[in-house]
């Protein structure tokens, strides 16, 4: 399971009146290491002028690296996610993930990391089994 829904707001999504709002502190409360990740990264690129921040730290143990895989590979949490800081995600294995200006998203920078190339070189033996 991703996420954990309170009864209140399964009822609503059940309704068909679930803002991003909601389902964002869903994701916070269910996922806090995925969510405060890309605060952080949200926080750095606010704090400078480069086109996007990254995380290349592994995570610590295998329960953040899975909430980390499960926010990312959901098009719904990442795309809250997105709405809410208003950023582009990019992702390319079980950690690196940049947050993007949305300006940058047409520029040369997000091009090259969300590229087969960098895919390639961004791959490790020890991430093999993340």
């Amino acid at each position: 399971m991703s996420l954990d829904v309170s009864p209140a707001l399964l009822r609503r999504a059940e309704a068909g009146t679930v803002d991003d709002a909601e389902f964002v502190y869903a994701v916070r409360q269910s996922l806090p290491y995925a969510y405060d990740l890309v605060a952080g990264l949200v926080a750095e690129l606010a704090a400078g002028d480069a086109p996007f921040a990254d995380n290349q730290v592994p995570p610590p143990s295998e329960a953040e690296r899975s909430q980390l895989l499960r926010a990312l590979a959901s098009d719904a949490i990442r795309g809250s996610l997105e709405r809410h800081f208003g950023v582009r995600l990019a992702f390319q294995n079980c950690h690196r993930v940049a947050a993007f200006r949305l300006a940058a998203v047409e520029t040369d920078s997000y091009e090259r990391f969300t590229s087969i190339r960098a895919q390639l070189l961004n791959q490790s033996p020890l991430l093999r089994d993340c």
